[in-house]
C-alpha cells in the first residue's frame, strides 16, 4: 500500500477516510487506514481483552483484524446507507476472534506489515485502569464513545488554536468542555489566563458548543442517514455506564 507524501496532513471525516482507506493505491489511503487504525484499534484490543484473551495474544487478533481488512478488501464492503461502523467492526472483529484458535498459521504480531505501530505496553497499562464489570460488548461501545470524543476534542483544539494569539488557553479550559460543573475552579483559571470569570465562561460556553457540534458530526459520519441522534444518546449513554 502506498502512500502520498502530500497527504501527511490527512485528516479525514470517518465515512471518507473509510471509502479512501478501501482504495488500497489511491493517494492518501495510507493515510486514512492510518488514521482509522489508531482511533479504534484499542477499544478492538480491550474488547478481545474482555473476551479473555491475555495481552499478547489480544494484540496478536487486534492485529490479524487489521491485516485481514487490508488484504481481503474488508473496507470494499462497508456501505455508509446500510449500517452503523461501529457495528461493523465489532461484528468483524467478533468473527476474528470466533475463528481464533491459535492454530498454526495464526499471524502474529510483526509477522504482517499493519500501517502504524500498536503500543501494546501502552494500551496494557491503560486497559489495568479500566473499569472491569462491563461485558465486552459494552465496554467496545465506551471505548468507542471515548474515541469519537477524542477526536472531537482534537479538532476543536486544532481550530482554536489556529486563531489562539494568546496560546494556551484551550489547554487551561479544556477539562470544562467534558464537565458540568467547574466547582469554582474556573474563577482560578480566568485569573490564571489574564480573562474575567465572566469571559471564560462564554468562551467555554463557545467552546462547549463547537465540541458538541463536532462531535455530534464525528456520529453522524458513522451511520446511516437520519439515525445520528439516536446514535450519540446511546454513546453518551455508554460514557456514563
Amino acid at each position: 500500500m502506498r502512500d502520498n507524501a502530500g497527504h501527511a496532513d490527512f485528516r479525514p471525516t470517518h465515512w471518507s477516510a473509510v471509502v479512501l482507506a478501501a482504495r488500497g493505491d489511491a493517494p492518501g489511503s495510507a493515510a486514512a487506514m492510518e488514521e482509522l487504525c489508531r482511533t479504534y484499534w484499542y477499544p478492538l484490543y480491550v474488547f478481545a481483552r474482555r473476551r479473555g484473551l491475555a495481552a499478547e495474544h489480544a494484540a496478536d487478533v487486534t492485529q490479524d483484524f487489521f491485516l485481514r481488512i487490508i488484504e481481503h478488501d474488508g473496507l470494499g464492503k462497508v456501505d455508509p446507507a446500510k449500517g452503523r461502523f461501529r457495528s461493523f467492526l465489532l461484528a468483524t472483529m467478533t468473527h476474528v476472534l470466533d475463528d481464533d484458535t491459535r492454530r498454526a498459521g495464526t499471524l502474529k504480531r510483526g509477522g504482517g506489515r499493519v500501517p502504524v505501530s500498536l503500543d501494546v505496553p501502552g494500551a496494557e497499562l491503560r486497559f489495568l485502569q479500566e473499569p472491569a464489570t462491563a461485558p465486552p460488548e459494552m465496554e467496545f461501545d465506551r471505548q468507542w464513545a471515548e474515541a469519537l470524543v477524542a477526536r472531537a476534542l482534537e479538532r476543536v483544539r486544532l481550530e482554536w488554536e489556529r486563531g489562539d494569539a494568546a496560546g494556551g488557553r484551550f489547554a487551561a479550559l479544556r477539562p470544562f468542555l467534558l464537565l458540568g460543573r467547574d466547582g469554582g475552579r474556573l474563577t482560578e483559571i480566568a485569573a490564571g489566563l489574564g480573562m474575567t470569570e465572566a469571559a471564560a465562561r462564554s468562551l467555554v460556553h463557545r467552546l462547549r458548543v463547537r465540541f458538541r457540534d463536532l462531535l455530534r458530526a464525528e456520529v453522524a459520519q458513522m451511520v446511516p442517514p437520519g439515525e445520528a441522534e439516536e446514535e450519540l444518546r446511546y454513546l453518551l449513554n455508554a460514557l456514563s455506564a
